[in-house]
């Protein structure tokens, strides 16, 4: 992609109204949006970031046998009557009258949702297991948004719920989703936390939150710092109980939470199945959530400098940013239009700076975009046939023939 044919919105400047590094660095460098407080517009490279992020759950989500499908956001209110559910989320819901007069609500979740559908389809043990899950937009009347994508109004979750015969096949498909939120987690180039949880008003008898450590994180975390045990916070701080030593209170940003949810909805929606022996049973149910967008903040919040953002290798918007330094010289522009072409026609996504800017205005906004690579070509390819190549992880550059670091580039990224 040519930069003068996308839409970059880069800001010199840290806008008024960010309040965490993540929320100034996306709005810097013209990932984002705000319309109004807590609803955000994603922009061709936000969206190009939040794409990689879903291709990444969806890889393991795939992997550990889990079917994508895509529920509506509209849901009808008798639902959420039917698990009294409607009371306990209260406001945060945005509930209105359609013109039938139908009693309906933009969708904060969709284990009600996703309940009635499988109980009009689910009826025998020989049906079971199931996984299901999507990627979609939710709806919450937040109070309070804050920290741009961290809490807001309107946001992509991956939900994933799991339907079972017994506690053992629960178990079974809890233990599937764990480590597939591990591979994922990992993947986004995060450093995290598996803590155990309160339910809350998803219900159920176990749950895990994973928690990214982030110094404006809005929820905190015990973390022992010898064996690195870490707990859900409690009113006051504890000794581990597994060496110890006394825990200490870390911010954090909740990126995914799962919960062993048993019959909750199935026996209050009739969702049910009838086993080897003939006995009618509801069927039992897990959730596993991952907050897609909150993601981006919290991948920000660990890979950045003061320069900008570091992206991981499989989250960067492009793989490689070629940077024209044109000194008023054709052949240069012309060389770097060539390595384009060529990169392209290797199906290596890059973003070509063909902008007639000063080479200091194109060096900050690459090192604030983050892309994982820059390619720079100068004066140097003039004088020497020779072009850079800057690893944006580390800022190291290296210089050499042209094959020499197409070679090398192109090894970085598929290695």
């Amino acid at each position: 992609m040519f930069w003068t044919k996308t839409f970059i919105p880069t800001l010199k400047e840290n806008p008024q109204e960010a309040e965490s590094a993540s929320h100034q660095l996306m709005l810097r460098a013209g990932l984002i949006r705000m319309l109004m407080a807590g609803v955000y517009s994603y922009l061709p490279l936000g969206l190009r970031v939040l794409n990689n992020i879903e291709k990444i759950i969806r890889d393991e989500m795939n992997a550990a046998g889990a079917a994508e499908l895509l529920l509506p956001a509209l849901q009808p209110k008798e639902l959420w009557l039917k698990t009294g559910r409607d009371e306990i989320l209260g406001e945060v819901m945005i509930k209105f009258t359609d013109r039938r007069g139908r009693h309906v609500c933009l969708g904060p979740t969709h284990e009600e949702v996703i309940t009635d559908l499988v109980k009009g389809y689910i009826s025998s043990y020989k049906q079971l297991p199931l996984i299901l899950y999507q990627i979609q937009t939710k709806f919450r009347d937040e109070i309070r948004p804050r920290f741009g994508l961290v809490r807001g109004c309107e946001f992509i979750m991956k939900d994933a719920y799991s339907f079972d015969r017994d506690e053992a096949g629960l178990k079974i498909n809890y233990e599937a989703m764990r480590k597939a939120y591990l591979k994922i987690f990992k993947r986004c180039g995060l450093d995290f936390l598996v803590t155990e949880a309160d339910s809350g008003v998803m219900g159920g008898s176990v749950s895990h939150e994973f928690m990214v450590p982030a110094s404006e994180g809005e929820d905190i975390v015990l973390l022992c710092p010898a064996c690195k045990h870490a707990l859900g916070y409690k009113d006051k701080e504890e000794k581990c109980t597994k060496c110890g030593t006394q825990m200490e209170k870390i911010n954090t940003l909740e990126v995914g939470h799962i919960f062993q949810l048993g019959t909750k909805y199935t026996s209050m929606l009739g969702a049910n199945f009838v086993n080897e022996s003939g006995k009618l049973l509801p069927i039992i149910m897990g959730c596993y959530g991952i907050g897609v967008s909150r993601l981006v903040s919290a991948i920000i919040e660990q890979n950045r400098d003061d320069s900008g953002i570091v992206w991981p290798k499989e989250i960067s918007p492009y793989k490689a940013v070629i940077i024209s330094l044109d000194s008023g010289d054709g052949a240069i522009k012309q060389k770097a239009a060539q390595i384009y072409e060529e990169l392209e026609g290797d199906s290596i996504d890059v973003l070509f700076d063909d902008r007639d800017e000063r080479a200091g205005v194109k060096f900050k906004d690459a090192d604030l975009l983050g892309i994982t690579y820059q390619l720079i070509i100068g004066k140097d390819y003039l004088k020497n046939n020779t072009i850079e190549l800057k690893c944006r992880s580390n800022n190291e550059k290296i210089t050499g023939t042209e094959e020499m670091i197409l070679n090398k580039l192109k090894g970085s990224i598929s290695g």
